[in-house]
């Protein structure tokens, strides 16, 4: 694993693509505060600038880093999570504009996966995680049913957990700072 976690550091740091197990699906994923990396992912998706994608943080305090302010009960979802679950949250600072929606919100997953949580860890830094499929196309649920022109697109491809089966997107629930909750997948 550690020989993976550094080949896929030295991609981010130069502004290039991964194609990695997250602690849901594969993911393609690049620097959330490299724009140029972002477009890269865009391209390859074949993706509309306008729907954003979720980011990865290692914990709590990378999380507090990169929004302006969380409501209270985002904590209490994270730890009481049985799942995987994405927060989108409203004000999010030092990333990369071409990833924040319109409404400027990101989304942003605190990972618990080891390879993740040390990833993320050590590039100190929210790494962008999008499904592993062309725009319109079924999330791919092992990696073996990613395509090849996805595989053929990124510059470093994780050689870690590849005969993974049957992986799940996360939940995602939209908190609002005026306390509104909203769930927008189970």
């Amino acid at each position: 694993m550690k020989t993976e976690i550094e080949n896929a550091l030295n991609t981010l740091k130069r502004g290039g693509l991964i194609l990695y197990p997250t602690d849901t699906v594969w993911g393609i994923g690049c620097d959330a505060t490299n724009a140029e990396a972002i477009d890269k992912i865009y391209k390859l998706k074949q993706r509309v600038e306008s729907k954003s994608m979720i980011c990865l943080v290692s914990d709590f305090k990378m999380l507090n880093q990169f929004v302006e302010e969380i409501p209270e009960v985002a904590y209490d979802i994270l730890k009481y999570a049985a799942k995987p679950t994405t927060i989108i949250y409203d004000d999010p600072i030092r990333i990369a504009t071409n990833i924040i929606a319109e409404d400027n919100s990101l989304a942003i997953r605190v990972v618990k996966d080891d390879f993740c949580k040390t990833l993320v860890r050590k590039f100190r830094k929210p790494i962008v995680s999008t499904s592993a499929n062309l725009s319109g196309r079924a999330t791919p649920r092992t990696f073996a049913e990613i395509s090849e022109e996805i595989k053929n697109g990124v510059d470093y491809v994780v050689n870690h957990n590849q005969k993974a089966k049957n992986s799940k997107p996360s939940a995602i629930i939209k908190l609002t700072l005026d306390g509104s909750v909203t769930v927008i997948r189970e």
